[in-house]
Parts: structure tokens; sequence; C-alpha cells
């Protein structure tokens, strides 16, 4: 697709596509095996979404100072849809946003997902205040159930699949679940590799139903965090997260069919890389305690180059 572009515009993308080469890590893989204007516009949504994150987890800055610069951020997004400013993140959105029809709904549950954990209490959350091994108890927050951590996962991981599909293009409904589900899996994937940097950081996403179910305190969680031994009942319940996201991923070998045929090999690329580092996660559960767990570079662009084949060839059946 060969759009004449402002010069200004250019280098807004140029601006987004440099956050995404930095910061992007997984995703940049997978944005390099789609076509030039495809590529440009999953970089403006990953540097959108990058500045949100980052707003929302700068601990530099007080909760309340956090939640002052979002809603300062956020609005200077929504005035820029209506008068375009120099913000070249926000133009290079905006001309994502009109080119592939994606609607000002799923880009404001976008900034929703990112804000949850600068709520004082979000839907689904309770804290517990837990012994501490060095000082005063401390205070954690948990997702309540299951189907609460699912709530999470669609603002903060399925809204952005349902995006990134209109972007790479489809015509069948039955895809934005298969972008909803595979989403979750990739969060799901995200929470085990991370539970034990989001325990120093006072939240726990292994909801407490599962917790009761396999008869784990939530206090157990922080102790494995300082390195104490998995036991039985725990691996339990690591397995049975890990063997839930697997599950969910079965719909994304339902998606990919379903996309533009210049698109698949990007999700295929994405879909490979997360489902690896699951794998490995599931290999050896007691790593997530000692390391954070990740796929090495090697395999990630030996992924790549089998992604940039596939699309070379549907471009040349195309």
């Amino acid at each position: 697709m060969s759009v004449t572009q402002s010069p200004e515009l250019i280098a807004a993308y140029a601006a987004c596509r440099a956050i995404a080469k930095r910061e992007a890590k997984n995703f940049y893989y997978s944005f390099r095996v789609l076509p030039q204007h495809k590529s440009d516009a999953m970089c403006a949504v990953y540097a959108f979404m990058r500045k949100a994150d980052d707003l929302a987890d700068d601990e530099s800055l007080s909760l309340g100072a956090r939640r002052e610069a979002m809603a300062i951020w956020t609005a200077a997004w929504r005035a820029s849809r209506v008068t375009p400013g120099e913000d070249p993140i926000f133009l290079a959105l905006n001309d994502t946003q009109q080119r592939f029809a994606i609607s000002d709904d799923l880009l404001e549950q976008l900034v929703a997902g990112t804000t949850l954990d600068l709520q004082p209490q979000p839907d689904g959350v309770h804290t517990l205040e837990i012994p501490s091994r060095s000082g005063p108890p401390r205070s954690i927050q948990i997702y309540d159930s299951v189907a609460a951590l699912h709530h999470y996962c669609y603002l903060v991981a399925s809204v952005v699949g349902l995006v990134c599909i209109r972007i790479f293009g489809y015509t069948d409904r039955r895809a934005d679940q298969f972008a909803i589900d595979t989403g979750i899996a990739f969060q799901l994937t995200n929470i085990l590799r991370d539970v034990k940097e989001d325990a120093d950081r006072g939240r726990i996403y292994l909801p407490a139903d599962l917790l009761r179910d396999n008869a784990v305190a939530p206090e157990r969680i922080l102790a494995l965090a300082f390195g104490d031994p998995l036991q039985p009942n725990e691996l339990a319940l690591l397995r049975g997260l890990e063997l839930h996201a697997q599950m969910l991923y079965r719909s994304a070998d339902q998606l990919i069919p379903l996309l533009d045929p210049d698109a698949r090999p990007a999700m295929r690329v994405l879909v490979r890389i997360y489902h690896d580092l699951l794998d490995r996660i599931a290999a050896d559960q007691a790593a997530i305690f000692r390391e954070r767990v990740s796929v090495p570079t090697a395999r990630k662009l030996s992924i790549l180059a089998i992604g940039i084949l596939q699309s070379f060839k549907a471009r040349l059946i195309g």
C-alpha cells in the first residue's frame, strides 16, 4: 500500500519505530515481518502503549503524581484526536487509527488497561497484610478469582490483540474471540514469568481461588520470592495456570488462518516466541523465582528468519 505522507508524519512514524526497536523486544521481532505500512502502524500503537505503561510504572513518582501525569497525558491525547498537535506518537497513532478503522473505544480500553495498577483498589482485587521477614507487615494486592484475572488480562492484553488484528486485516468475525483468547494466553505467560518481580512490588496475580484450590497461602508466594523451595502443591498451582495458558494458545492456531496472508507470518513469529517462553517456564517452574526467564536471542532470530521467509513467499503469491 503506497500512501503519500507529509514529512511530519514520516518523522512521527520513525520516532515510534525507534521506541519499538529499543523497547519492544518480543513484539518488534514480529513487526519486522509485516509489510511496511502495517509495521509502521504496529510501531505507532506500541509507542502509545509504551508511553502509557511508563507513566503508570514510574516508581520515582508517588502514586498520586503518576495518576496526575497519566490524566494530563490522556487529556492531551484525546485533544489531539480533534486538533492535531506536535506529539509524534499522537500524530502517528491518529493516522494509524484512521487508516485501519480502529475505534476510539478500543484505544480508550488500552488506556484503561494501563491505568488499572494506578487504582487504589481495582475491581476484583483485595488487599492483604502479610507478615514480612524483614520489617513490618506488607500490603499485597491479589486478584480474587480466575474470572477477575481474565478481566484484567482482557484489558491489558486482549484489547491489544483486537487492535493488532485490525492492522493485520481479517474479515471473519470469529477472529475477535480468537484474538481475545490469544491475548489472555500471552498475559498469563507474562504473569508466570514475573511472579517474583510482581511479588516484590506488592502484587500477586495468581488468583486467590486458585491458591485456595491448591492449598497455597498468599504469604508462600512472598516466601518463594525470598528463595524458599517450591512444594508439590505450589508446583501444581503453577502447572495449572500454565496448562490453562496452553489451552488458550490453541486459539492462536485458529486465528492465524483468518488474518490477511501478508500478516500471518508476523502473528506466527509472535505466537512462537511467546509460546516458547511458556514452554521454557513449564520445563523448569522453579526458574521463575531465580531469574527472569526469557527466550534466547538466537532462538528469536531463528523464528524471525522463518517468518521473513514465509512473508516473502506470501508476497510472491499475493
